[in-house]
């Protein structure tokens, strides 16, 4: 999930978007720095294996150097793989607070929560676009209840 830039949103929307992000900062953290890692390790253990396997004639001394490639290949695709389950952990948590924070509103009523809950299950990929529509549903609410 991708967290906007918050410079044309109103500051209703600001302040959830904010919440949401402490959330899910320090795992976002953690995030990129394996991703920033992984793929160099992958592509610097790929090329020397490839150039060790068919570009150089095989010898004993070889073998060393293509063990040290491999497991630089592993860690390098278990870095990856731990980035992606890191990207599903911050889909779990943010679409969780989205939900909590649907559930906490007074001005929505019920069957409008289900439907924005739905939504945002149905379609994690829109989540975003989901809450932020019912933030602004909510707002809207909210001004025309303090007005009547």
């Amino acid at each position: 999930m991708n967290i906007i830039t918050t410079k044309n949103l109103p500051v209703f929307i600001t302040k959830e978007l904010e919440q949401l992000h402490k959330k899910v900062a320090p795992i976002m953290m953690k995030t990129s720095k394996y991703m920033f890692w992984s793929f160099p390790l992958i592509m610097i253990s790929l090329i020397n294996l490839v150039f060790l396997l068919f570009f150089m004639p095989f010898s004993n001394e070889a073998i060393p150097s293509l063990l040290i490639y491999a497991i630089i290949g592993a860690i390098g695709f278990a870095l990856a793989k731990e980035a992606k389950m890191k990207k599903k952990e911050i889909e779990a948590i943010s679409s969780k607070y989205m939900i909590e924070r649907i559930k906490k509103s007074d001005v929505v009523t019920t069957g409008r929560q289900q439907d924005y809950i739905t939504r945002l299950q149905n379609q994690p990929k829109l989540a975003l676009h989901y809450f932020i529509e019912f933030l602004d549903e909510e707002n809207k609410r909210e001004k025309r209840n303090l007005y009547s």
